[in-house]
């Protein structure tokens, strides 16, 4: 697999390529995760089937993936299925995204900042354009003294149960993660994004 490093639109991108791409995952990530998106892509692979060879800021992210980069993505690869994913913070985000572009066929929201209070009313209101969606926490995140983080758990549980009725159990997972918030978060994200490549590719 190739790793490709482009400025679109001013944005700094790297892209992981194979010969012939079969589904496009799209990753914001800050500056600190750079390190391990390689042990990542690795961790992605051996995981998928062998079968198969909120703020402003939000808004402006959410326009240049699918204005600007996933255009330049199917320009140079074709058009492919898209999983919009995300670790924390971002899988909140993958998980907002959804709600609000039709451009997505599946989320990987691992370890989802789902305990902001207004998350609930959103998600209600929202339908979710994709089709599959891959939920997961890790099995002590909600054991915290803080109170608004504490609601994690009770918040993703609901998610779940909401995901079941309104898109299908057939199209949503939850999966519980042994260790807090930081224990190998790019081993979570590999298996969700994973998840979803064989439910859409299988």
């Amino acid at each position: 697999m190739r790793q490709i490093r482009e400025i679109i639109s001013g944005k700094k991108c790297v892209i992981y390529a194979d010969e012939q791409p079969q589904v496009l995952l799209i990753q914001p990530v800050g500056e600190h995760e750079d390190a391990t998106l390689d042990a990542e892509i690795e961790a992605i692979d051996p995981n998928i089937s062998p079968r198969q060879s909120v703020g402003d800021h939000a808004f402006e992210t959410l326009d240049f993936i699918a204005e600007h980069l996933m255009p330049y993505i199917f320009e140079r690869y074709g058009k492919l299925p898209v999983v919009l994913g995300g670790y924390s913070l971002a899988g909140l985000f993958a998980r907002w995204a959804v709600c609000k572009e039709e451009c997505f066929d599946a989320v990987a929201s691992a370890s989802p900042s789902l305990w902001i209070v207004a998350w609930k009313g959103f998600s209600d209101a929202h339908e979710v354009y994709a089709r599959y969606v891959y939920l997961s926490l890790g099995d002590r995140e909600e054991i915290t003294k803080n109170k608004a983080i504490a609601q994690v758990g009770t918040n993703v549980r609901w998610e779940y149960d909401h995901l079941q009725r309104t898109i299908g159990p057939d199209h949503c997972t939850l999966v519980w993660e042994k260790g807090g918030h930081f224990v190998t978060p790019h081993l979570r994200l590999a298996r969700a994004f994973a998840w979803c490549v064989n439910s859409l590719t299988n």
